[in-house]
């Protein structure tokens, strides 16, 4: 996180779907136009349907940059935002999950499915591994992630996730997600 806020890129795992209940839309949107208004660029799975979707339009409405990394069969699906700042094309989902990590100083993670999660691991297990230092923060709307946060402890505590802590922090609202990030921003300058 040694950049500065005018060249911080922050990606955003998020489903395809919307889910439930409305609250997962609304923080989505929320997270995005606070992305926007802190002058960060959005990195983001580039989709145009559920909180991939809302995220995105949210940044782009509130004067943001949005990248989209966009797997080619997904494209071909008509499922790609074409209005974000740039849409890169790549060949399948592990390539997008690279470059994703490649472009992005944090990660914020929004409920989602199994695809999301298999974004916050790779990023997780990629910072075990050193492949890369940045941190990532879940959005813990009304609890969503609570069993997953109790499972990461129950794993590092018995041995088989290394180090005193995740690289992992954990807030209730988009708004205390974006002032942690920037605490974190400013005590790295």
């Amino acid at each position: 996180m040694n950049k500065t806020a005018s060249t911080f890129s922050v990606c955003v795992f998020c489903g395809a779907a919307s889910g439930r209940d409305t609250i997962y839309a609304e923080a989505a949107a929320e997270i995005g136009t606070l992305i926007a208004k802190a002058g960060w660029r959005l990195v983001y799975g580039g989709g145009n349907t559920g909180l991939m979707g809302e995220v995105a339009q949210a940044a782009l409405r509130a004067g943001g940059e949005v990248i989209g990394i966009m797997p080619e069969l997904l494209v071909e699906r008509e499922r790609a935002l074409m209005s974000v700042t740039r849409l890169e094309t790549v060949p399948d989902m592990a390539v997008r999950k690279e470059r994703m990590i490649e472009l992005s100083d944090a990660f914020i993670v929004l409920p989602g499915g199994l695809g999301t999660l298999d974004e916050l691991f790779e990023v997780m297990t990629w910072y075990q591994l050193g492949l890369q230092q940045q941190l990532s923060w879940i959005l813990n709307l009304q609890g969503f992630y609570d069993p997953l946060l109790e499972q990461l402890e129950t794993m590092r505590h018995s041995g088989f996730v290394h180090g005193d802590h995740l690289p992992l922090r954990s807030a209730s609202s988009p708004a205390a997600v974006i002032q942690s990030i920037q605490e974190e921003l400013a005590c790295s300058m």
